[in-house]
């Protein structure tokens, strides 16, 4: 019935820029056959209600019960895939002997396939589940299992960016857990591109290939340009960790005598559809390169309270004109849930601008102008990864896919403290972003596929 694969009825919330929200109360959404929005149909318009005349009593027409709203699908712009299965662990301890004494031996498991088809059809299924529809992955360095986790993720309908991590220094890691040599990491890495390219053509939301060099202290100078390349010849997504800690800073420094910015844009790493996590030690030329180059920032709030060793100036680096969306980074951060790393955002940036230490006066304690407000992490969250990855999503908006949550605030086993029926709609959704735990995400779409309900 209709032109329309489906028409749905309800409110909705989405970015209209970084700092504000747009409501789009009682809308009709219009998508069509790619599971794209066509039309977003006000109730003033003129075809609203022949509109709904048309589809309503439809198998396709989909109307939002009382106490029900629209999100946008959240964006998750860094997530180490396989650490899903120690989540919730170690994170009292230094970077340096989490990684050895518990990330590597992990990571090294999967080689066994049996293995990483359990963690991964579980970490895909729980990050739908928690309302991230996009997710930008790191597997390991083994090229099977990295394919495996493209394809869960395709036969899941979660739009997935998949890198099979190069870490192809001997002396930089353990013999255990590394690439046999470079020429084998590169040589896998074009034969992954290859595969997931192929992948892509039978998926509707899409999946992708990127280019993966774990951090630079883990791959040799050959390494680097080979994968520099290889992003270049088959123009992929790039990701990285980028200056994320003083450790991670200072040995590139000392190393190449320059930032991780300035070494990656060298070894042709920085490109439009390149995405580096953490950053949280650029300095200015370092942010004005990220710009130029059209880089991107995967902003870690809740990894980098135990790992990064600061606070990164989100409100600063954005206002320079580089994109930034919201990362997990599962499992330095222990929660799968960006609505977790939207309230973080908030508070870090706070506490960037009052300062934490008590022992200095309150005029020197912090960074002024640090804050971000709430909406402004919901864009980070939503449209800031759109635009991070240039991709048609992140929005509720004609021309974008309609990947959306359904939120039920009146959920019956944790119904949200919202008593006046007349309620402001701003105050309604600032309690979703803080309040929200995945009991209240009945549905998750995809491309304009149902990927999860409950």
């Amino acid at each position: 019935m209709g032109k329309y694969m489906y028409l749905f009825q309800g409110t909705a919330f989405s970015s209209k820029s970084s700092k504000e929200i747009e409501i789009l109360k009682d809308y009709l959404f219009c998508i069509n056959t790619d599971g794209m929005i066509e039309r977003a149909v006000a109730p003033e318009d003129a075809e609203y209600q022949s509109l709904l005349d048309t589809y309503q009593g439809s198998d396709n027409f989909h109307r939002l019960k009382e106490g029900q709203y629209f999100l946008p699908g959240f964006i998750d712009l860094h997530v180490h895939a396989p650490q899903w299965a120690q989540s919730g662990t170690a994170l009292d301890i230094p970077l340096y002997d989490w990684l050895n004494t518990y990330t590597f031996p992990l990571e090294s498991k999967f080689s066994d396939l049996h293995f990483a088809q359990k963690v991964y059809d579980d970490v895909v299924s729980t990050l739908l589940a928690n309302g991230t529809t996009t997710a930008l992955y790191f597997a390991t360095v083994h090229k099977e299992a990295s394919l495996l986790l493209a394809q869960i993720c395709a036969s899941k309908g979660q739009r997935g960016l998949v890198g099979k991590v190069v870490m192809d220094d001997p002396e930089q890691n353990p013999e255990y857990y590394r690439d046999v040599d470079t020429k084998a990491a590169l040589a896998d890495t074009e034969e992954f591109i290859i595969a997931v390219q192929e992948l892509a053509k039978s998926t509707k939301q899409g999946v992708y290939p990127v280019v993966t060099p774990r951090f630079i202290p883990s791959c040799t100078d050959e390494g680097l340009k080979g994968l520099g390349e290889l992003a270049a010849k088959y123009d992929t997504y790039v990701q990285s960790h980028c200056s994320e800690s003083d450790w991670a800073h200072g040995y590139v420094q000392d190393r190449f005598h320059k930032n991780d910015a300035f070494a990656l844009y060298d070894f042709g790493l920085l490109r439009d559809k390149s995405v580096m996590a953490h950053c949280n030690f650029l300095d200015d030329p370092d942010v004005d390169l990220f710009a130029q180059t059209g880089t991107a920032i995967a902003h870690c709030p809740v990894s980098n309270a135990y790992f990064a060793n600061s606070v990164i100036p989100v409100a600063h680096i954005h206002a320079k004109g580089v994109d930034i969306g919201l990362g997990s980074d599962i499992s330095g951060g222990f929660s799968p849930s960006l609505f977790d790393n939207i309230k973080q955002a908030v508070i870090s940036s706070r506490m960037l601008e009052d300062g934490v230490n008590p022992s200095l006066p309150a005029e020197e304690r912090g960074a002024p102008g640090s804050r971000i407000t709430i909406h402004e992490a919901f864009y980070l969250a939503t449209a800031g990864g759109g635009e991070s990855l240039s991709l048609p999503i992140g929005r509720i908006q004609q021309n974008y896919a309609w990947d959306v949550q359904v939120i039920d605030t009146k959920c019956p086993s944790a119904k949200l403290p919202i008593f006046d029926d007349n309620e402001d709609l701003h105050d309604i959704f600032q309690k979703i972003l803080y309040l929200v735990r995945p009991e209240h995400i009945r549905e998750v779409w995809v491309q304009g596929e149902k990927v999860h309900s409950r």
